[in-house]
């Protein structure tokens, strides 16, 4: 059952962090207010990295945050020859498959 649970619970971050990376963007694109999207990206990126490091321990928390916020610039660059949605959607794609990856237990 202590399986299950970390599955879930794996699972759970992977979709916080790339939700997170889909509603700073969000937040950007609606109130026009970077200020607040900076906010909404910092909060769940240290909740995400607080359950990585619980579930993974430090390195693999430290290399996800890395992850989350390499896709956050990332997906700037990558916005101009894909366009927003689909870079972002990219980004946070990746983020949450690694977190996936990297916080499997057993």
């Amino acid at each position: 059952m202590a399986r299950k649970n970390s599955t879930t619970s794996s699972l759970a971050t992977s979709a916080l962090a790339a939700a997170g990376l889909l509603g700073g963007f969000a937040v950007a694109q609606q109130t026009k207010n970077r200020q607040l999207s900076g906010a909404v990206l910092a909060a769940v990126g240290v909740a995400s990295t607080a359950s990585w490091n619980a579930a993974a321990g430090p390195k693999v928390a430290g290399a996800l945050l890395t992850t989350y916020l390499v896709g956050f610039g990332a997906s700037h660059p990558l916005a101009k020859k894909i366009g927003a949605w689909p870079a972002v959607s990219v980004a946070a794609g990746a983020t949450a498959a690694a977190s996936l990856v990297l916080t499997r237990q057993g």
